[in-house]
C-alpha cells in the first residue's frame, strides 16, 4: 500500500502509454492485445462473444444431436401414420442453442407444453406441440376431416388432453429408441401446461438446445419443439462427440460379426414339421372320440403338403417312406401365392 501513485504520476504514465514510450514487461516482445491503440502490423484475431448466450455445446455435438433426432423424427412420423391411418411427415427443421427464457418467450400462449423426465438423468426436457397441428390431429382422432377446422385460442380440455397423451406416448417411445445408442433413457410424461411462461425447469439464463421439428398431415402443418437443457445432458455430452467414430468402427466390424454369427448359426438345430390335413369337428364328436375312429378331411391322400421350418412354411412336397422311415420329398420352394 506504500507504492500508491499520486495523480501526477498516473497522468504521466497514461501519457507515456499513449505515445508508446512505456515498454511492456518482457522487453516489449510479443503482441500487445490490451491497448487503447492498435499498432500497424498487429494481426490479432478477435471473435465476438455474447456472455448472455454462451456456446456450451460444440458443433460436433450439435451435429450428433441433429442426426439423433432425425432418427426420432422418422420413427415418430411412422408411428403417427399408423396410429392416425394417414400420412404424417415429421422432419427436423432447425437446431440451435439459446437461453431458456428465449425459448419460452418464442412460444405461443396457449400451447401444448409438456414436461418429460429422462431417468436416470436428472432434470426434465420440454416437448411443445403447436396448436396449428395438434387440433387437426385431435379432429382426425374424433373422425373429422380437418378441412374447415377452426383453431381455438384456448387451453386443451380434459378429453382433448387424453387424446394428446396417446400422441405423446408414441413420441416418448420414439425418443427412447433414438437415445438408446447414446444411453438407455426412460422417458416419461410428467406434466402438461398450456402457458409456457409458468414453467421454470431451469434458470431463465440457462443454456438449452432447442430441436425444431416440422409436422405435416394432409393440408395442415405445424411445429414441434424439443427443449433439452444443457445441465440435463451434461453427464452424457462427451458420448455425443464419440458417436461418429463409434458408428465408423461398427460399420467396419459388421462384416466380421456377420460371418461369425453365420458360422454359429450353421450348427443350430431347428424344428421341421408338416401338417397332413385340417378338419373341423364339433365338441360332442371330440368328446365321444375313441380309438379306431376315422376323421374325414377334405384333402386327398395324394395332395401335396407343406413343410414348416421353425414354424414358417418353406417347401412343398409329398410324404412317403424311405428305408423304413417316414420321409418328406421336397418338390419345390413354397411361394406366397400357394394355397397348399
Amino acid at each position: 500500500m506504500n507504492d500508491v501513485l499520486d495523480q501526477s504520476e498516473v497522468d504521466a504514465l497514461l501519457a507515456a502509454v499513449e505515445q508508446g514510450a512505456a515498454e511492456a514487461p518482457g522487453g516489449g516482445e510479443g503482441t500487445s492485445i490490451f491497448s487503447r491503440h492498435r499498432r500497424p502490423g498487429d494481426d490479432v484475431e478477435i471473435r465476438p462473444y455474447d456472455f448472455k448466450r454462451p456456446e456450451r455445446v460444440s458443433k460436433d455435438q450439435m451435429r450428433a444431436l441433429e442426426s439423433l433426432h432425425e432418427g426420432f423424427a422418422r420413427n415418430f412420423g411412422a408411428a403417427l401414420s399408423g396410429f392416425l391411418r394417414t400420412i404424417m411427415e415429421v422432419k427436423v427443421s432447425s437446431i440451435e442453442q439459446m437461453t431458456f427464457s428465449e425459448f419460452t418467450h418464442s412460444l405461443p400462449n396457449p400451447t401444448c407444453f409438456n414436461l418429460l423426465s429422462c431417468g436416470p438423468l436428472e432434470g426434465n426436457m420440454c416437448l411443445e406441440i403447436s396448436p396449428l397441428i395438434i387440433y387437426p390431429i385431435i379432429d382426425r382422432l374424433l373422425g373429422g376431416s380437418s378441412a374447415d377446422l377452426f383453431i381455438p385460442q384456448r387451453p386443451l380440455t380434459v378429453i382433448e388432453q387424453r387424446l394428446v397423451n396417446k400422441i405423446l406416448d408414441r413420441a416418448v417411445g420414439s425418443l427412447s429408441e433414438s437415445w438408446a445408442g447414446i444411453m438407455q433413457l426412460d422417458f416419461k410424461l410428467e406434466d402438461s401446461e398450456s402457458n409456457p411462461q409458468l414453467v421454470q425447469i431451469v434458470p431463465p439464463n440457462e443454456v438449452v438446445v432447442v430441436v425444431g421439428l416440422e409436422m405435416k398431415m394432409g393440408g395442415r402443418a405445424g411445429t414441434m419443439s424439443l427443449c433439452i437443457p444443457y445441465n440435463v445432458i451434461e453427464p452424457v455430452v462427451d458420448k455425443l462427440s464419440n458417436q461418429t467414430w463409434a458408428a465408423y468402427k461398427r460399420s467396419r466390424r459388421s462384416d466380421k460379426i456377420r460371418h461369425r454369427m453365420a458360422a454359429r448359426l450353421e450348427t443350430a438345430t431347428v424344428t421341421v414339421s408338416s401338417i397332413l390335413a385340417n378338419s373341423t369337428i364339433t365338441l360332442r364328436e371330440l368328446h365321444n372320440l375313441q380309438v379306431g375312429d376315422i376323421i374325414l378331411t377334405d384333402k386327398s391322400c395324394k395332395a401335396p403338403l407343406t413343410i414348416e421350418i421353425g414354424g414358417r412354411r418353406k417347401f412343398i412336397g409329398n410324404i412317403g417312406q424311405h428305408r423304413g422311415h417316414r420321409a418328406f420329398k421336397v418338390t419345390r420352394p413354397f411361394q406366397p401365392k400357394d394355397r397348399v
